[in-house]
């Protein structure tokens, strides 16, 4: 297929979910206005780096916004202490890399990009943080007043959240970059779909990130099956309408963003709201 790349490049990222009622207007747009920012940042720096290289560009940025529950502003498990998951996988390689509960990291989705090019790729707890501590990455603590707040009185004021990109760039190619601080009061060392292929999950025909209940996303392996019906001919609508049905036996609470190799957006969630945008030079859509 012939296609011009330059207006086929493209850029999702989400945010988790928003709950009207608990945070209100004022959070709401502040929510909307922050993603415009970063997806059309995103979007520039798309113009000259890779679909992997942005996906972990634009997580990044959303990790260093206290809005979202990643990086700085994550949730704090059920003994006071922040872990952090994080996930990358580049569609024209097929290889995720992974980091699962670390610890004092800034932008674990950074730590996820770099164990890319080991042989051990996925790393958890103590691992991978002394990881992260071998190859420059300092010392950071991503609590913020509000958390130890929340925590200290058993609050979630955010709800269910987590960040991701899928991202397409001039090449044609895709990548996926999913990152979370957990849902909050967790058994400590509870595990996230956001560094496994059930959260997180990209190909040459399809790239997928999700938010939501990662028990509900790893039951139903949401993200590897929706990449998987588009590789074996199902449009993106169509493998998103029979995944997101699977969710229905048990109510499955998920948000998923997605692009396939033509440059085709989509997105949905079970319970709404999705926080998102998209943008592909010219066209924005945020969440309303």
């Amino acid at each position: 297929m012939n296609w011009n790349h330059q207006n086929k490049m493209k850029i999702i990222i989400h945010g988790g979910f928003f709950s009207e009622s608990s945070t209100g207007q004022e959070t709401k747009l502040a929510k909307q206005k922050a993603l415009e920012s970063i997806s059309k940042q995103s979007y520039e720096y798309l113009k000259t780096h890779s679909a992997l290289e942005t996906a972990v560009f634009a997580v990044s940025l959303l990790e260093d916004d206290a809005l979202f529950n990643a990086g700085i502003g994550s949730q704090i498990q059920g003994d006071g202490k922040i872990r952090m998951s994080a996930a990358v996988m580049d569609g024209s390689t097929q290889k995720i890399s992974g980091v699962i509960n670390i610890e004092e990291v800034r932008n674990p989705i950074q730590v996820a990009q770099t164990l890319l090019s080991f042989e051990d790729r996925v790393l958890g707890g103590s691992g991978a943080s002394d990881f992260a501590r071998k190859h420059g990455f300092e010392r950071f603590s991503t609590e913020i007043l509000q958390r130890r707040a929340e925590y200290e009185a058993k609050l979630k004021a955010n709800g269910t959240g987590t960040v991701g990109c899928v991202a397409l760039d001039r090449e044609g190619k895709l990548a996926a970059a999913t990152s979370t601080g957990g849902k909050g009061f967790e058994i400590p060392g509870r595990i996230s779909d956001s560094a496994t292929v059930a959260g997180n999950y990209a190909n040459e025909f399809c790239a997928v990130s999700m938010t939501g209940v990662g028990e509900d996303i790893m039951s139903n392996a949401t993200a590897a099956k929706i990449v998987t019906r588009v590789t074996d001919g199902f449009s993106l609508e169509a493998a998103f309408a029979k995944t997101f049905s699977e969710l229905k036996p048990y109510d499955g609470f998920a948000g998923a963003i997605a692009i396939d190799k033509n440059g085709t957006l989509f997105h949905q969630d079970s319970h709404p709201s999705m926080v998102f945008a998209s943008f592909d030079g010219v066209n924005f859509e945020v969440f309303e």
